[in-house]
């Protein structure tokens, strides 16, 4: 009952929180709904940003992959930081400048409408099928678990998940439906501090526990116990070998830290050019301190549990919470685990609606809009959406490889292709329209091929690398025969202040020291 009471309470206070701040707040016009009013600071860009890329599929994800690969999957987090900061350095300098709303608004200036549009219609597609039900079902896993749900509602396990994934779908739709962005952000800021919080202290309490009182010697003795689990780089036949950071895993990070609508959209809504950089920055710091919140707990796991779990993998982090946790604050922590649901999935209805919006029906429908009909499309667009990921949520159980596994393999899907054309369109100046539009399809036919159908036997992370090479390829052969009309050239808008941060080169080097520290100290093959 304590566990409840402390849950609800914190949960509301994030809900009062939230319309405390949006009281006043002018919600009805296309950049205070979908940008929160270009009035955002470092601090909630990065909490923000944090929360909504850390959810329940990495919690549970990383978590049950680390209990079972050991720390090798670190580059999934660690490698974020020197994307973002070619984020900070070189790609929001130039979004800022063009005053983009959303990443198709770039690919229609660069190269053409018809690729904006196919652009927008992949996101949309890749919004619903992956992530959302992704995060949804995590999430249900989790709040099932802690609060066995099933049990007091005398139904049975996968009733009991089906009702938590309707539950946290409705409750975060009504975030991102009402709110718009600005309540995404401020609320996001809470959770995601708290997740900073109550994710360090899971690890923690569970070292000092092993450790009879000293966290260091817990650390030991779990070392001890498993060595090789601690090891970063990741044999060839392993889940994730260290040579895919030399391929693919770096465009993909390239991709999802500087043109991922879900992430850089907080960024877009910054009130200048300074507080962008120093969310992304203080982003790539949270980002190599998170593995002792999303990795290092799995890992605690298999000292407690041993093989007990090997084959339920995703049940090794709620486990560890009731294990761990003292009972007042397990309903803290589950609320907080539930604002990392709630922000991953509102924040993709946000940008889902945000791409709906402006990219196809103000684009296509009706290009004389008012900021007021524009919202309630972006309102019924949400609506629509979260129903959708409400009922494809218990399709992704049972992944042979772990949730975590299934998102970035489902990602890859989109991302590469479409991160393909946005780096070519940066720094390939006569890469045409037809060459853009051509890799979108062929990149997108060879994944799917190799991965879905004929199952080749390649790591899919080396196959984002080939599919990059062979997309580059197709954009230079079709772009031959098809130039472009005109080459590009890059506005600016003078929407916001673009003086620089000050810091931000000695950020920059430290992150990418850091980065490069980390594979020193634990690699060991």
């Amino acid at each position: 009952m304590y566990t409840v009471i402390t849950f609800v309470a914190f949960t509301a206070f994030v809900a009062f929180y939230s319309w405390y701040r949006l009281r006043k707040e002018k919600l009805n016009s296309q950049d205070g709904y979908f940008l929160g009013g270009r009035s955002l600071t470092g601090v909630v860009i990065a909490g923000s940003m944090l929360l909504t890329n850390i959810s329940t599929e990495h919690l549970i994800g990383m978590n049950g992959s680390s209990y079972k690969n050991g720390f090798i999957i670190i580059a999934w987090e660690v490698t974020s930081a020197l994307a973002l900061v070619a984020a900070a350095i070189y790609f929001i300098p130039r979004y800022l400048k063009m005053g983009l709303t959303t990443i198709p608004q770039y690919l229609e200036k660069r190269f053409d409408n018809t690729t904006r549009t196919l652009v927008a219609l992949f996101l949309m597609i890749s919004f619903i099928v992956t992530l959302i039900p992704i995060v949804l079902y995590t999430g249900a896993i989790n709040i099932e678990s802690i609060f066995n749900i099933s049990e007091v509602l005398n139904v049975s396990k996968e009733e009991g998940l089906w009702i938590t994934v309707v539950s946290i779908g409705v409750l975060g739709s009504v975030y991102a439906i009402f709110g718009g962005l600005k309540a995404v952000a401020i609320s996001d800021t809470i959770n995601g501090y708290g997740l900073l919080i109550g994710g360090l202290l899971i690890p923690l309490l569970a070292l000092i526990s092993i450790g009879d009182g000293n966290p260091l010697e817990g650390l030991s003795k779990v070392y001890r116990h498993s060595p090789e689990k601690f090891n970063v780089i990741g044999a060839k036949d392993s889940v994730l070998p260290f040579s895919v950071l030399f391929t693919g895993l770096i465009i993909n990070q390239l991709y999802f830290w500087s043109m991922n609508q879900t992430i850089i959209q907080r960024a877009f809504g910054a009130k200048n050019l300074v507080e962008a950089q120093k969310g992304l920055l203080f982003t790539g710091v949270l980002k190599i301190l998170v593995p002792i919140i999303i990795i290092l707990p799995g890992v605690i796991g298999y000292y407690y549990f041993g093989d007990a779990l090997y084959d339920n993998q995703d049940m090794i982090y709620p486990e560890l919470i009731k294990k761990v946790l003292p009972i007042g604050l397990v309903g803290v922590f589950a609320a907080i685990i539930l604002g990392a649901v709630l922000s991953t999935f509102n924040s993709v209805l946000n940008s889902a609606a945000t791409i709906f919006s402006i990219d196809i029906y103000k684009r296509h429908l009706d290009e004389n809009i008012s900021d007021k009909k524009l919202v309630r499309v972006g309102k019924l667009t949400s609506t629509i959406l979260a129903v959708f990921g409400i009922l494809a949520a218990p399709m992704v159980a049972n992944a042979p490889d772990g949730l975590y596994q299934l998102l970035q393999q489902l990602n890859g899907i989109f991302f590469i292709p479409i991160a393909s054309i946005m780096l070519a369109g940066f720094f390939l100046k006569k890469v045409s329209a037809m060459g853009a539009k051509a890799s979108l399809f062929v990149g997108l036919a060879f994944y799917i091929l190799t991965t879905f159908v004929f199952k080749v036997d390649i790591h899919f992370v080396h196959l984002w690398g080939i599919e990059f090479l062979l997309n580059l390829a197709v954009m230079f052969a079709v772009s031959y025969y098809y130039p472009a009309d005109s080459e590009f050239q890059q506005e600016d808008l003078h929407i916001v202040d673009m003086k620089a941060w000050k810091h931000t080169k000695l950020m920059s080097i430290l992150l990418c020291f850091v980065t490069v520290l980390i594979y020193v100290l634990l690699g060991k093959n």
